[in-house]
């Protein structure tokens, strides 16, 4: 025990979810290296033929930063959610709760390993996307802060969706219906500001377009939205997903039963 935390307890779970990585290889690192290959044959030839610069950046690094948010939050999540998911589906979750160990322990834990994840997928992906184009990164010590900041916070929330969904079918829900979506739309493979007043003012009801603005913003200083609402915004999410785990723990919702 050290400052009151059981490091012994953090450890072997996140060594145990990190390992499940390097059994899953496939799926966890070769499927989104092809994938950010597909995307800027296809998006870089069909739309980059069409649209040399954005913002005085070419438009291939321009969707560099989208690619890795979008491989970033969906896999922030689908880590975070299957990780807590699958205890809970076998039963093994009964023996961590009945261990030693705290709430603040177990989140630790589990979001630790599934954020680590996102954050070297995303590393993986910025090294792929040089391959395709030239990218540099004007703000590195920001970019590695947006990059930690949101594996993070959609891992929670990843961590959350895998307490409240009771059949895999609904842990894919959420992701593929409304987190995916909204990364599309946010911006990933354009600026809003191309869209007409009316669409821009809508798209700025999605969360998703402060993530990747700000973290475009850690690349070219090119941003759609102010980076310090940006990085608010971010805290605000984070801020909530936090005060759900805390009641699901006060709770015991889905947990005890």
């Amino acid at each position: 025990m050290t400052a009151g935390l059981n490091l012994h307890a953090i450890r072997a779970i996140y060594t145990y979810e990190m390992a499940r990585t390097a059994r899953t290889l496939l799926q966890s690192i070769v499927s989104p290296v092809l994938s950010t290959s597909l995307y800027f044959v296809v998006f870089g030839s069909a739309i980059g033929s069409r649209i040399s610069h954005v913002g005085g950046v070419s438009y291939g690094a321009f969707i560099v930063p989208g690619l890795i948010m979008l491989g970033l939050l969906t896999q922030s999540i689908a880590n975070a959610s299957f990780g807590i998911y699958f205890p809970r589906f076998v039963g093994t979750i009964y023996e961590v709760l009945s261990a030693p160990v705290s709430a603040v322990e177990i989140v630790t834990a589990y979001v630790g390993a599934a954020a680590t994840k996102s954050v070297l997928l995303g590393l993986i992906t910025l090294a792929t996307a040089t391959l395709f184009v030239s990218v540099h990164v004007l703000h590195p010590v920001w970019m590695i802060a947006f990059l930690v900041l949101t594996s993070i916070t959609f891992s929670m929330f990843g961590f959350v969706i895998g307490i409240w969904a009771d059949s895999f079918e609904k842990l894919q829900l959420i992701p593929l219906l409304i987190v995916t979506p909204l990364t599309f739309l946010g911006g990933s493979f354009y600026s809003i500001n191309m869209l007409p007043p009316l669409w821009r003012g809508i798209t700025l009801f999605n969360p998703v377009v402060y993530l990747i603005s700000g973290f475009r913003w850690s690349f070219y200083g090119i941003s759609d939205v102010n980076v310090a609402i940006s990085l608010g915004m971010t805290l605000v999410f984070l801020s909530a997903c936090l005060g759900l785990v805390v009641w699901i723990f006060k709770t015991g919702y889905r947990l005890k039963t």
